[in-house]
């Protein structure tokens, strides 16, 4: 059972997320929140798999919130809430250390997918709209050891969304064998985890943007 927290100073927001996911026979919403240090509380008290976190709220907002919340033993995955037309909650969300971002806009399936992505703990959640986002922009020059070209094929796959066992099959390389990739990429790209390490080559030019 994945179990998730919802925070949203909009009880019409939490509400509408609640039903999607409570219909679903495998996702148990465990708690909601209204801000920030409301959140931090439950999040302590339920421990979930996932925390669905909108940006703008009183008190502590998401951004900060998202940091703290993973400053804890076995953190959940955060799901970031965006309107997407903010590129710098985007850019912050990620450096707080947020899985990936659901659109408000999204429909039930897209709400119940990227809950169940996140939670599987080794994908990522990247709108078209955000990672249109997040690669524009000059590129800067990569100064670091070059991954090999498997290891960025591994990266572009991780950056799709796919598990290690997808990556597996579809690389035709054992688990564990990605599982090596990745840690060899996210030390030679100086990342903090394997969505860090997207982002590092997104903004190095080291994977195809957009």
């Amino acid at each position: 059972m994945i179990t998730v927290v919802l925070v949203d100073d909009e009880p019409l927001i939490r509400q509408g997320i609640a039903m999607i996911l409570e219909a679903e026979p495998d996702i148990e919403v465990v708690g909601e929140a209204d801000d920030g240090a409301a959140a931090l509380e439950v999040a302590r008290h339920t421990r979930p798999d996932v925390v669905v976190m909108d940006v703008r709220m009183p008190r502590i907002d998401g951004i900060r919130a998202t940091e703290l919340v993973l400053r804890g033993d076995e953190p959940p995955a955060v799901l970031v809430l965006t309107t997407f037309g903010h590129d710098d909650h985007v850019q912050a969300a990620l450096r707080a250390g947020a899985a990936g971002f659901l659109l408000k806009r999204s429909t039930a399936d897209q709400v119940v997918n990227a809950v169940r992505t996140v939670a599987d703990g080794q994908s990522l959640v990247f709108p078209q709209q955000v990672r249109e986002l997040l690669t524009a922009g000059p590129v800067a020059e990569w100064s670091g050891p070059r991954p090999s070209d498997r290891e960025l094929e591994v990266l572009s796959l991780v950056a799709d969304g796919l598990t290690n066992a997808e990556i597996a099959s579809e690389l035709v390389i054992g688990v564990e064998t990605v599982r090596t990739h990745v840690a060899n990429l996210i030390g030679k790209l100086g990342a903090r985890d394997r969505t860090n390490a997207v982002m590092i080559a997104w903004s190095h030019g080291l994977l195809p943007r957009g």
